[in-house]
């Protein structure tokens, strides 16, 4: 059994983990940074990468504390190395560097998309490789066919914006507050999903690729029309969103072959609405479905940590000059998608 440290640091979560190969948690902390960024409506990086550097050290010694283990008894140390904002993701990997030079200890240097990609496996023991997943988050919109650790094969991916981003431009359009994708959420509870006439972009087109950038551009004159209320926008928005997630999913499950699950991850999969369309998605293909618990879809570093893990124990280990990436594709092969633009 494996002990690993786990560091996320790429975007405005600020977290340390340890977890076991043996999926235990032995320690987890994480300090948000909502308030800095509220007044703003949205990430400012600036922000965020001076926050990594204030908080960082204090969660690493806590979490250590927590588990009752001191740095000599870890036996790799994972932090995210990209993709994400370029300051925030440097500050982790520095810090893992430091610590890993310092003690000894190996570096596994680890893409932040592995780490949702794994994440199901750390609370659901029984889901075995090949699954396909739809990694949907506030950066990223992608459907993966995860076939084993390191192996990832990108069926769609979105060509303009991610889901996540769209709920959060979304809530800053109505004045739903920040974090966005909660706040459109709780809104839609009281709003008609067919108050509003959305478009469903790429909706049963032959390529299973997403794009949201046009349903932005629909709710932005929904709420200059003055018809209509921002909960049934809301609610009309969700619904959208939830419509051209199914049906990609449910073209790219014809391309999945071997699947045993249909699993998503990711900050937009705590939204209660895309859990249960999937859900249903998933009993229609007779596949089970897997979802991690919701403190596990948002950024956080077990999942960083179990990742590491796994990586670990195949012998994946990077040398301490590894890089920090603002981008990093997890299937660096696919085809790029037609009409994608620089996040695909």
């Amino acid at each position: 059994m494996s002990l690993i440290l786990g560091i996320e640091s790429s975007c405005d979560e600020t977290a340390a983990a340890l977890v076991t190969s043996d999926r235990e948690v032995l320690a987890h902390r994480l300090a948000g940074q909502e308030a800095a960024h509220r007044p703003f409506g949205g990430v400012v990086p600036e922000i965020a990468a001076r926050a990594h550097v204030e908080i960082l050290p204090e969660l690493i010694k806590g979490a250590l504390a927590d588990a009752g283990v001191g740095l000599d008894q870890v036996d790799a140390i994972a932090a995210t190395a990209g993709p994400g904002l370029i300051g925030g993701v440097m500050v982790g990997l520095v810090t893992a560097k430091g610590l890993a030079l310092a003690a000894g200890k190996p570096l596994i240097a680890l893409n932040h998309l592995e780490g949702h990609a794994l994440s199901p496996m750390l609370s659901q023991p029984d889901l075995r490789f090949p699954y396909l997943l739809l990694l949907v988050s506030g950066g990223h919109c992608q459907l993966l066919f995860v076939e084993g650790v390191g192996r990832y094969r990108r069926l769609a991916t979105t060509i303009d914006d991610a889901a996540g981003e769209a709920f959060d431009k979304t809530a800053k359009l109505l004045g739903l507050g920040f974090p966005g994708g909660p706040a459109v959420e709780r809104a839609a509870v009281s709003g008609d999903a067919r108050a509003v006439p959305l478009p469903r972009p790429l909706i049963r087109s032959a390529e299973p690729h997403f794009s949201f950038a046009g349903l932005k551009g629909a709710v932005l004159r929904a709420r200059d029309s003055g018809q209509y209320a921002a909960n049934d926008i809301a609610a009309s928005f969700q619904q959208a969103v939830v419509d051209c997630l199914v049906d990609r999913t449910e073209r790219a499950l014809a391309k999945a072959q071997g699947a045993t699950a249909l699993v998503v991850a990711g900050g937009v999969a705590a939204n209660g609405a895309v859990r249960s369309a999937l859900t249903r998605l998933a009993a229609s293909s007779d596949l089970p479905f897997v979802a991690p618990p919701l403190w596990l879809c948002t950024d956080n570093a077990a999942m960083i940590a179990w990742a590491g893990a796994l990586r670990f124990e195949v012998g994946l280990v990077d040398e301490l000059d590894a890089p920090a990436r603002a981008r990093w594709p997890l299937d660096p092969d696919a085809e790029r998608a037609r009409g994608a633009g620089v996040k695909a």
